[in-house]
């Protein structure tokens, strides 16, 4: 049976590689999800990198292998590309702990502060903000604003992480990211005495007292980088389990350890081979964002993309 899923996966990933040059497409994948849907795409990166990947691109048509925020942002900077989401209720629990109304309302209680908004939220929370930014370029957003206050939606571990770095008043919204979330102190004890050598690389929505326990605080490309640099030769990932599983086989000669078993995005992987070869067949399913939306959001993601998050 295994040989045949084998060859079932290897006729749908020729089907895909046709449609994918008939079509003029390009397949945008982020890190968590599968590994057949990452080795299918063009590009695999975290959300910086893709928003570059989806503006850069010559495609006529993107299909994302991500979540639904993420398929948005793509449509809001290429507005001229179709781009496709293949599984449509492919959400992030965490944006939808943000909406416009309890934005706006925080808004009049801090008039004076600016929003940056995690891209990790609906294009139309974006909408609402003043510029938007990524784990990786976090610090460098709120430190390159002018005002002094600060109202950072909606991850209040990575917010509470740049309020370490900078000297801004840091409003925290409290929303949060369950797989990270996951990841507890006692995790990372346990496997800091089983393994004394290992450096914890740490995603900084992490929990504060998690990331206290960190050698590195990184965003998901920084991880992976310095796994690639460094002379250590045991590592804790403190982020979703695909990247333990990703820097393992690419690393065969170091040790890796997954923080948690419940460190998994499940909506990233509703995403499948099937999934995406039914996108590229039937054109489906065609993510919008209204152009008084996308306009207001392009404005903030544009100002995102300018700030050097490498």
């Amino acid at each position: 049976m295994k040989n045949g899923v084998v060859m079932e996966d290897q006729l749908i990933i020729e089907e895909i590689k046709r449609l994918k040059e008939e079509r003029n497409a390009i397949i945008l994948s982020h890190f968590y999800t599968r590994r057949e849907v990452q080795e299918v795409a063009d590009f695999v990166g975290d959300s910086l990198s893709l928003c570059r990947a989806a503006v850069n691109s010559k495609a006529d048509v993107i299909v994302f292998a991500g979540v639904h925020f993420m398929a948005e942002s793509a449509s809001i900077l290429s507005p001229e590309k179709l781009v496709l989401l293949p599984v449509p209720d492919a959400g992030c629990p965490m944006a939808d702990m943000v909406t416009v109304k309890a934005l706006r309302e925080e808004k009049e209680k801090h008039p004076d502060a600016a929003v940056v908004c995690y891209v990790n939220s609906s294009a139309a929370v974006k909408a609402e903000s003043n510029i938007c930014c990524t784990s990786a370029n976090a610090v460098n957003v709120v430190n390159s604003i002018k005002n002094r206050e600060i109202i950072f939606v909606p991850d209040k571990n990575l917010g509470a992480f740049v309020s370490l770095h900078t000297n801004k008043k840091i409003h925290l919204w409290p929303g949060f990211c369950h797989v990270h979330d996951n990841i507890s102190e006692d995790d990372i004890h346990n496997l800091q005495n089983l393994h004394p050598d290992a450096e914890f690389l740490a995603h900084p929505e992490c929990r504060p007292e998690v990331l206290r326990l960190a050698d590195h605080i990184l965003s998901t490309t920084g991880i992976v980088k310095l796994v690639e640099k460094s002379g250590s030769r045991e590592f804790i990932i403190g982020t979703e389990k695909e990247l333990f599983e990703k820097l393992k086989r690419k690393h065969p000669n170091k040790k890796f350890y997954p923080p948690s078993e419940k460190a998994r995005c499940y909506n990233m992987k509703k995403i499948t081979l099937e999934s995406i070869l039914n996108s590229l067949e039937n054109m489906e399913y065609e993510v919008n964002v209204p152009e008084h939306i996308r306009v207001k959001a392009k404005k903030a993601l544009d100002r995102m993309i300018e700030i050097d998050g490498s």
